[in-house]
């Protein structure tokens, strides 16, 4: 009996699960219905109104037309007038002539006659008649304004409605990442001189394949493209991933969005650690400045530093973005930067992979360093004054020089100082290079063999900073990387 009941409850819970169903399809449908109406209606009016449109355009051309036949009519009209009247006036002067000729010719005196024959002679010789062009100055033919309108008849005729644009689809093999640009290209089914231009829409994300309900990140969209292919530039590369699709769209209507495809955007991303900065500098995410009045660091932030058990760099986006052979390493407590060590760091460590960044500094600052470090670093150690730190140096005191340094070990750097500097780190090759990052100008290589995890590394006293991230190792940078692999300067030459 019980499961009999049981059954019961499963069968009237199934049917209820049915019915809901078939409630919301009903819902949909009429929804379906109104719609329909709803667009039926609105299509219609938009076809008068194109026919509407079709039909002025007609009307304007036939009215121009009709204005020319009538402005060439009457431009003839006025010319044959004028010559039919200076015909007919010269007309009735040869007959006046004529019939004076006649009756001298029938005169008997001699004097008289001759006389008359002499003015008669004269006026013949300048009688309008005589001057007169006995060719029609207009034609009255006006079959160069008939028109035949077979062409454009069997064009209305073959007016329809406009289809739909088919779907693109994305040339994976053919879409390209480097130097923080992306370009996308797509193709159609087959070609369609319809289409009026293409809307790609595209979006960072975490994740590879086809995008998800749920993503931290807005579409971004792009109108109006007329060819098969787009470039995006100056896009900073935050997240491991860029989610692309593409529609075609003619004059009237858009077709289906593509097929999602998502390319590998990975780039160096890190964030400058407050938590490791001298007390004397006022830090912001990428930015530093100094701040002589620092003085002791507030009880709050002690607390903060004290209670923290999770870097920036456990943060989903940091490490969906990083490397598959690179894993964050906790963050070792220890005090901030003291003394003459003006320093802070970054809070990604790297210890595999190639990396590229860049920082612009205030060329006024009093002194000013970027380089890389171990965590073991000091918290009294300056940039380049032992063995767990290099770096590139700007000194401002009595004369400006650039220095590159290791192991308080200087070289003196022959170059133009710049403004913005691009520092690039090969871990496994045991390299650091440091660029003018305008030009991509090397300034100096450093070879080691690294021995454990580095670390971005900063310095600045009287002065500034600020540091950009998420950038791609450019392409210049890593071809310039095999030439001068053999020619580079090394550790052992700084003196």
């Amino acid at each position: 009996m019980d499961d009999q009941r049981e059954s019961l409850r499963k069968i009237i819970t199934t049917l209820a699960l049915k019915n809901e169903e078939i409630q919301n399809f009903i819902c949909c449908l009429k929804q379906s219905l109104q719609n329909l109406d709803a667009n039926a209606n609105r299509v219609q009016e938009d076809l008068d109104s194109e026919f509407s449109s079709l039909h002025a355009v007609l009307d304007e051309l036939k009215e121009g037309m009709v204005t020319r036949i009538k402005q060439e009519r009457a431009s003839r009209t006025y010319e044959l007038q004028n010559q039919l009247s200076a015909c007919t006036n010269a007309l009735e002067s040869s007959e006046e002539l004529l019939e004076l000729a006649n009756q001298t010719l029938c005169s008997s005196e001699n004097d008289s006659f001759i006389q008359a024959a002499k003015g008669i002679k004269d006026s013949v010789t300048m009688a309008p008649a005589f001057r007169l062009s006995l060719r029609a100055k207009a034609s009255d033919s006006m079959n160069h304004m008939m028109v035949d309108f077979t062409q454009e008849r069997n064009m209305l005729r073959a007016i329809t409605f406009l289809p739909v644009p088919a779907t693109p689809e994305i040339q994976l093999v053919e879409c390209q990442v480097f130097d923080n640009t992306v370009a996308v290209v797509w193709t159609l089914p087959e070609h369609d001189s319809k289409i009026d231009h293409y809307i790609l829409e595209y979006r960072r994300t975490n994740h590879e394949g086809p995008p998800r309900a749920r993503e931290d990140y807005p579409w971004m969209v792009v109108e109006g493209i007329k060819e098969t292919e787009f470039t995006l530039t100056g896009i900073r590369f935050d997240t491991r991933y860029m989610t692309f699709r593409v529609k075609a769209c003619n004059k009237a209507v858009a077709g289906e969005f593509s097929e999602p495809v998502s390319l590998e955007t990975h780039a160096f991303v890190f964030k400058l650690d407050t938590g490791s900065s001298h007390q004397n500098l006022k830090v912001e995410d990428l930015s530093v400045e100094w701040d002589s009045s620092g003085g002791k660091i507030a009880v709050q932030d002690i607390r903060k530093d004290k209670n923290r058990t999770n870097s920036p760099m456990h943060s989903p986006a940091r490490l969906a973005g990083m490397s598959p052979k690179r894993a964050p390493s906790a963050r070792v407590g220890r005090d901030r930067f003291t003394a003459e060590s003006y320093t802070v760091l970054g809070d990604t460590m790297i210890d595999a992979g190639q990396h590229y960044w860049e920082v612009r500094f205030d060329r006024e600052s009093k002194t000013f360093a970027a380089g890389i470090a171990y965590r073991s670093l000091g918290r009294f150690d300056q940039l380049g004054k032992s063995n767990a730190s290099w770096c590139i140096h700007l000194n401002n005191w009595l004369q400006q020089s650039l220095t590159a340094k290791y192991n308080n070990k200087a070289r003196t750097l022959d170059c133009p100082i710049p403004d913005r500097i691009g520092i690039y780190c090969n871990y496994e090759e045991g390299a650091l290079s440091f660029y003018n990052a305008r030009n991509k100008t090397l300034l100096h290589t450093f070879r080691t063999k690294f021995q454990q995890p580095v670390i971005p590394a900063f310095m600045v006293w009287n002065g500034s900073f600020s540091v950009q991230t998420g950038l791609q190792v450019p392409s210049i940078v890593l071809s310039g990387q095999k030439r001068n692999s053999n020619t580079s300067s090394s550790n052992a030459s700084l003196t």
